[in-house]
């Protein structure tokens, strides 16, 4: 039996109080990054379930180090240079403009608002010009905000992040190479030598790596422990060199390989996605509980003035002269100089050089870890409750996403699009073939010339904007992999599919959509003898079971309830949505007006 001070317990219950945290901010809403945080200061400080510094002792620091690379890669994965068509001379600006002004911004932050001293308070301006990945990305995911606003905030965090860290390298440097007597301009050549070096490291790697899966040399059950193997290494070999240059090294791995024609590159990708999802909930949890009463008492009555200059002075002078000569509408550059969190990177970094620095003897020194923290929390806080507000009251918050994406143009595809528009729904019909889409052209239905697959991999569609998809395309066995390869992406309950033939109905993957499970070919003779979609909304007086003896005389097909919030839930052979009275039901009927009642 295991003791409760047992570490094979402390890791577990770090999974399930991390893990869990993320599963209750998806069910509320709430801020992931902020109930993590909360999460960890309760098992940590409050109730002393878990102590990190006691728990793991020397095999904390490298633990979070080596969580944070692989976070990194991650984020460098999901860099598309063909993002910056849109966003590409904004994140230009914010890494070369933004970065030397929010320095030199929070320098002077550091030194007039904290009363750090000026060596102190360079070394810590430059670690704030980072907003990490590990609290933007989590904090994008449940914002549907446009896509260029997205696209700046996840690159500058992407890209800053080993910035800021090697900011912090240059600095402690130079204090401990004799402050005003060292040699800046050797200091400087090392820290941007071992910078370029630990790109060429990087992006050697993701070349290797790339023309070896490509290849054929490594095979399928192996690439992903062969990726993330490879990231480790070239991290640690990047970091022997000079320390912090290995997430230089790992983000260009990542930028490389994001850009890189990479077979399984889909199946890596969310092998990546789960992995960090676990990474970000555990170093969370043990960021937050090393957080202990020492660090709290040192926290000095100046810090706030610090703080509330770098929220409402430091964050936004410095995007607004960074983006001052962009097209980038006024509204969208107040949005990313409100969101800026800090997280992993800012908090282990700090506490790294605090311990060297208090070590060497520079006085003041001690006063950084609780900073950190305080910048966290504050940030966390702030931004985490207030992005989705904010963004609403700017008018970049365009809702919880209620489209539905219908995959395959044919006459009962654009019918249906066409009634889904009619209801108020947004709705888009893709398929490969620029004749199969005339029609809806005509019809004015928003259409996607392409693969499907391939769009939303390459993030050229959003799918968060569908809470549906329907594939009913004239081949079973591509219907099929549509709902197998984007049910990650949608949700396994949220694709369906119509099958072509009766005989197709049930043996291939993903939902078969109507109860009977219909096939395109019979609803395409259907609308041809003149059926018609319609909706019947439930009430106290006309309750769902009159809805179906009326269905069932008739021989129509039930489609789908939406619920009065504009949920839409389909029904399918495989599923019946529960229907309540407020619901609308939609349907397929033949053309007998007594069928269905209007609504």
């Amino acid at each position: 039996m295991f003791a409760i001070d047992s570490l094979l317990v402390k890791i577990a219950l770090i999974g399930v109080i991390g893990i869990g945290a993320q599963w209750i901010a998806w069910r509320t809403g709430r801020p992931a990054i902020a109930l993590m945080l909360v999460a960890g200061i309760v098992a940590g400080p409050i109730l002393g379930l878990i102590d990190p510094e006691r728990d793991f002792g020397a095999l904390r620091e490298p633990i979070i180090k080596l969580a944070v690379a692989v976070i990194l890669f991650e984020g460098g994965l999901t860099l598309k240079f063909r993002e910056l068509r849109h966003a590409g001379a904004a994140v230009f600006m914010l890494v070369f403009i933004g970065v030397p002004v929010g320095w030199a911004l929070g320098t002077a932050a550091a030194y007039y608002g904290a009363g750090l001293s000026l060596e102190l308070s360079a070394l810590f301006g430059g670690i704030m010009v980072v907003t990490g990945p590990t609290v933007i990305v989590p904090m994008l995911r449940t914002l549907n905000i446009t896509p260029r606003v997205k696209h700046m905030l996840k690159w500058e965090a992407i890209v800053n992040d080993p910035i800021g860290a090697l900011l912090a390298v240059g600095i402690y440097a130079y204090i401990t190479h004799g402050g005003a007597e060292a040699n800046s301009t050797a200091i400087i050549t090392d820290v941007v030598a071992a910078s370029v070096l630990a790109m060429l490291i990087g992006a050697a790697a993701a070349f290797a790596l790339t023309a070896a899966f490509v290849r054929g040399w490594v095979p399928e059950y192996l690439k992903a422990p062969v990726l993330l193997t490879t990231v480790i290494a070239v991290f640690v070999l990047s970091d022997l060199v000079m320390h912090e240059t290995g997430l230089i090294t790992v983000t260009a791995m990542g930028v490389v390989m994001a850009n890189r024609e990479t077979d399984s590159s889909h199946m890596l990708m969310r092998f990546k996605e789960d992995l960090t999802v676990l990474l970000v909930s555990g170093v969370f949890i043990i960021l937050s509980a090393t957080l202990d009463w020492t660090v709290v008492t040192n926290f000095q009555a100046r810090f706030v003035l610090f703080l509330i200059l770098l929220l409402f002075a430091v964050r936004p002078l410095t995007i607004m002269i960074a983006l001052l000569f962009t097209r980038i509408p006024f509204k969208e550059r107040l949005f990313v100089a409100w969101i800026a969190p800090r997280g992993i990177v800012a908090a282990a970094v700090t506490g790294l050089f605090a311990l060297r620095l208090s070590d060497y003897g520079v006085p003041g020194a001690e006063a950084l870890v609780p900073l950190s923290f305080s910048v966290v929390i504050a940030t966390i806080f702030a931004h985490g409750f207030t992005a989705q507000p904010f963004a609403r009251w700017l008018g970049l918050d365009r809702g919880k996403g209620n489209g539905v994406l219908l995959v395959g143009a044919n006459s009962w595809t654009i019918a249906f699009a066409e009634f889904i528009k009619a209801q108020g729904s947004e709705v888009l019909i893709a398929d490969e073939s620029k004749f199969a889409l005339r029609r809806a052209r005509r019809a004015d239905l928003p259409v996607h010339q392409g693969d499907i697959l391939d769009a939303a991999h390459d993030d050229e569609l959003e799918m968060g904007r569908y809470q549906q998809l329907i594939a009913a395309t004239d081949n079973d066995s591509y219907n099929a992999l549509v709902c197998s390869e984007l049910a990650p992406e949608v949700g396994h309950d949220r694709v369906s599919r119509m099958p072509v033939t009766a005989q197709a109905g049930a043996k291939r993957r993903g939902r078969v959509l109507t109860l009977g499970g219909t096939p395109i070919e019979e609803q395409l003779d259907r609308l041809q003898a003149g059926w018609s979609f319609g909706r019947t909304r439930i009430t106290e007086k006309f309750s769902y079971a009159d809805f179906v003896a009326r269905m069932r005389a008739s021989g129509g097909d039930t489609l789908a309830v939406q619920r009065a919030s504009g949920e839409l839930a389909v029904f399918s052979m495989q599923h019946r949505p529960p229907v309540e009275p407020g619901d609308t039901l939609w349907t397929f009927v033949p053309p007998d007006p007594v069928v269905v009642p209007a609504a």
